[in-house]
């Protein structure tokens, strides 16, 4: 899939702590069908295609790893937060999906 993600990651100030977060927002484009809907002109079952897994990494290290079903909606959107990452890091998120596709994105923390 072409430009399966768009990804922003930022330094934020914790509200609660003070420290200093990496703020990271995704939006992933996929279908996620669950494989109960069935298509309107046909009446026939749509086949589940769902995204698996969903993981965060930042200087080689997992930093947030998600496991989804097909509850999730299309197009889903993530956003999270880690410690310890720095102006001009990258992160990258990569996707997995119940077909085997997949997808990657890397974005500069800014």
């Amino acid at each position: 899939m072409e430009k399966s993600i768009k990804i922003r990651a930022r330094l934020k100030k914790d509200a609660v702590t003070g420290d200093t977060v990496t703020e990271v927002k995704t939006l992933i484009s996929h279908p996620m069908e669950t494989g109960r809907r069935k298509d309107q002109k046909t009446g026939e079952l749509i086949p589940a295609h769902f995204i698996r897994e969903v993981v965060c990494t930042w200087k080689e290290k997992e930093v947030m790893k998600a496991l989804w079903s097909g509850g999730v909606s299309k197009n889903p959107y993530l956003a999270f937060r880690f410690k310890g990452a720095k102006e001009g890091d990258t992160v990258q998120i990569s996707w997995t999906d119940n077909k085997g596709e997949s997808g990657s994105a890397t974005a500069e923390v800014k």
